[in-house]
């Protein structure tokens, strides 16, 4: 099973994988990689325009913790509310140096 639902929700909004592919620049053969893969927080934010969603409605189980922060012009991803506040406590501190490195929201075991 797919960590993403994109497939699901190209048939509930009545669009082909194809049409999603051409509307966001991309391939259907690289579309098809992103939704079994990994693909980056930006393609994520793609395709959940092109089909009128929230980003955290691309994620296949709902209800699981998924927060993005935007700090700085990068987008930080976070797979539970332990590492998201571990991540704001690093930046108390006050300065960029003491702010811990974002891990990957798809570094978490959930979406193993």
């Amino acid at each position: 099973m797919s960590k993403f639902r994109i497939l699901e929700l190209c048939k509930q909004k009545g669009i082909t994988q194809k049409d999603l592919a051409e509307k966001i620049g991309m391939t259907p053969v690289g579309l098809a990689k992103a939704a079994n893969g990994n693909p980056t927080v930006g393609t994520l934010e793609k395709i959940a325009s092109a089909l009128g969603v929230d980003v955290t409605e691309l994620f296949a189980k709902q209800g699981d913790f998924v927060a993005f922060v935007r700090r700085h012009g990068e987008t930080h991803t976070f797979g539970t509310e332990k590492a998201l506040i571990e991540y704001a406590d690093g930046l108390k501190g006050g300065t960029d140096s003491e702010a811990p490195a974002a891990p990957s929201i798809f570094d978490d075991p959930i979406f193993r």
